[in-house]
């Protein structure tokens, strides 16, 4: 697993490249073909509304005024500009547009004249025509030239006229165009993005599974080992002679043996505890305790442990309210693992020091339990209350357990409705806040 994992991962990501380069790839090809599809259509409309207005220019010689009045003036043919509004020939182009399938694109055109001089003007012309004149890289133009059209009698006499059609911000107009085929693209990479992580996120819950099961073996193993070495010589003591005709010595050794049976049933419960709370069959008997009474009772319990190690207790109970619903079994056995830890982990050359605390609000009462032991990693911070898990020590076993202790804290503390919080540093102790409700009154 330690050597396939980090190949399986290389790979994944090695193809979720090649995947992302040939989408990039792909949007990019498509956008550069949907730019030419648009410059086509384009051109075909603007070519479609050219010719057509180019028949207006020999319609100028069927007037009745010119067939009966002959003058210098006549020959002078009336442009584009003069026939059309600017609305007219816009509506036009709509219609072009429509018709080569670029309805509702967004144009802007103009309309230019040359004079006989060689001058050049804009006759119509729509609003945001000039500021695209100046601006060629966002946009696209088609060009058409309006002539009369050939044999026509004043083909030479009618002034150029051109016909400018341009469409603004063509990458707008282009991703637009593409946005479902484009946004499907990016959603099937999501897809495949989102597939990558939970492949990885279950290996490595599958890995880390891997390794609390092995912790949780070795663990148990030596849970059992020390009994189960101490029943077996107390057995070969209690099968020698003298021990047999010793009532005293008999009792000695049959009391090991009775308190080593012991030990080893509340291992199996604990176990089979830790069973029950995760298919969550554990039904609390929620009843009115002072949690002061209970944190009091159980500190007792270790003053004995802790003068052992000349440590000591600072107990400041300044909730003003330590009333909450708990159940009499659980909630005090959550206080006792704690502190049960904060004894268990303390330094050897220091004296353990334990405090505990209280205080509350109009909602919660709050319960702080801090020692000055040998503290954790922040790596183990964030999994010390997952189950079977307990920090690495190397080859010393010098604290006893399964790794099941604060994991059962954090269940029957949320199952009371309430949060606890760890917060450690190595070498400088630890500090678990806990809040519960607090019962009505």
């Amino acid at each position: 697993m330690k050597k396939t994992f980090p190949i399986i991962v290389i790979l994944i990501s090695i193809s979720l490249i090649g995947i992302i380069l040939i989408q990039l790839s792909w949007i990019k090809s498509m956008t550069i073909s949907k730019e030419d599809q648009l410059d086509n259509q384009l051109n075909a409309a603007t070519r479609m509304v050219g010719e057509e207005l180019a028949m207006y220019k020999s319609n100028n010689y069927n007037n009745p005024v010119f067939k009966d009045n002959f003058s210098l003036d006549l020959l002078k043919p009336t442009t584009i500009g003069h026939r059309f509004k600017t609305a007219e020939i816009n509506e036009k182009i709509s219609k072009a547009f429509e018709l080569n399938g670029m309805k509702d694109t967004r144009f802007e055109f103009g309309l230019a004249t040359t004079t006989s001089l060689g001058d050049a003007y804009i006759e119509r012309q729509t609003p945001g025509f000039e500021k695209l004149s100046y601006d060629s890289s966002h946009c696209i133009k088609a060009i058409f030239p309006i002539v009369a059209p050939g044999g026509s009698f004043l083909e030479n006499l009618s002034p150029d006229e051109i016909l400018i059609v341009a469409i603004p911000n063509i990458k707008t107009v282009v991703f637009k165009q593409l946005r479902w085929k484009i946004g499907t693209a990016i959603l099937f990479t999501i897809i495949i993005f989102a597939a990558f992580f939970l492949t990885v996120n279950t290996m490595l819950r599958q890995k880390k599974l891997s390794e609390i099961k092995n912790d949780f073996i070795n663990n148990m193993t030596h849970e059992f080992k020390t009994p189960l070495a101490t029943i077996s010589l107390a057995v070969d003591a209690l099968k020698n002679e003298k021990v047999m005709t010793d009532k005293t010595r008999m009792s000695y050794f049959s009391g090991i043996i009775k308190e080593e049976n012991k030990r080893m049933h509340r291992q199996v419960e604990t176990i089979l505890k830790a069973a029950l709370m995760e298919k969550q069959e554990v039904e609390l008997m929620l009843k009115p305790v002072n949690a002061h009474q209970v944190i009091t009772e159980i500190a007792d319990n270790f003053k004995l442990q802790l003068e052992e190690k000349a440590g000591s207790f600072e107990i400041s109970l300044q909730a003003e309210n330590d009333l909450i619903n708990a159940d009499e079994v659980h909630f005090p056995n959550l206080i006792n693992n704690l502190i049960d830890n904060a004894v268990k982990y303390a330094k050897d050359n220091i004296p353990p020091l334990i405090r505990i605390s209280t205080s509350s609000d109009k909602k919660k009462l709050f319960i702080v339990i801090e020692d000055n032991g040998i503290g954790m990693s922040k790596e183990t911070v964030k999994r010390i209350f997952e189950k079977f898990y307990r920090a690495h020590t190397g080859n010393l076993h010098n604290v006893k357990g399964f790794g099941l202790g604060l994991s059962y804290v954090k269940t029957m503390v949320e199952a009371h409705g309430g949060t606890i919080k760890a917060d450690s540093m190595i070498g400088k102790g630890s500090v678990f806040s806990l809040s519960f409700p607090l019962a009505k009154t």
